[in-house]
Parts: structure tokens; C-alpha cells; sequence
């Protein structure tokens, strides 16, 4: 079993969580319910699903774990666009939070290739 603490994408990834509820924490009331709960669920899924994968066996089931993590950067991302694009919430945060999350792909991106060629 690998040791999910020690890695920088799931220490990133949690960065990404705190940030994640910290920006949704300024969008408006009636969106609580909506985009909100959609965005930290992602942010939480980040690294939730780095360090499930490091339980995984082959370094097949782990890459695809890393794989539902990358998925769940983009979305976010996603999720960040649309709300920088309707003013909703801390434009700053969000910004920083769309830049963490740029990062954390590139991240995730190539350790996913480093998990496939590790035979």
C-alpha cells in the first residue's frame, strides 16, 4: 500500500478542497444549493481519489483513480469558469483556485505516466 500523505498531488489536492470551500463560502445564498454543493463535492473528489487509488494493487486500478481525479479537475475548473463568468463569488479566489487546479492537472498528468511505465 503506498503512502497517499507523502504525495504533493494529494497534498495539492487538499489545498484545492480548502480553497474550493473558501471561495463557495462568498457566492450568494441561493446558490447553495446548486453549484455550490457541485463544486466542493468535486473539489473533495480530487484528492478522496488519489488516496483511494494508492489502496489499489496494480498500477492499472491505481492510474485509473488518478484518472477520476483529473476528471474531477476539469470539472471544477469547469464549475470556476461558469461562476467567474456569471460574477459569482470572490473573483480572486476563484482565480487562485482556477490556477491551483491548472496545476494540479499538469501534476496528476504526469505521475499518472510515471504510475503506467513503473513496471
Amino acid at each position: 500500500m503506498r503512502n497517499f500523505r507523502e504525495l504533493k498531488i494529494w497534498q495539492n489536492g487538499i489545498r484545492i478542497a480548502i480553497k474550493t470551500y473558501r471561495v463557495t463560502a462568498t457566492f450568494p445564498n441561493e446558490d447553495k444549493y446548486a453549484i455550490v454543493q457541485q463544486m466542493n463535492r468535486a473539489g473533495v473528489s480530487i484528492a478522496s481519489n488519489i488516496a483511494e487509488g494508492c489502496s489499489r494493487k496494480s498500477e492499472k486500478d491505481y492510474s485509473r483513480f488518478l484518472e477520476i481525479a483529473l476528471g474531477s479537475t476539469y470539472e471544477l475548473e469547469t464549475q470556476v469558469i461558469i461562476a467567474e463568468q456569471l460574477k459569482k463569488g470572490n473573483q480572486q479566489l476563484l482565480q487562485e483556485l482556477k490556477t491551483a487546479l491548472i496545476e494540479e492537472q499538469k501534476m496528476i498528468t504526469k505521475f499518472q505516466q510515471t504510475v503506467l511505465n513503473f513496471k
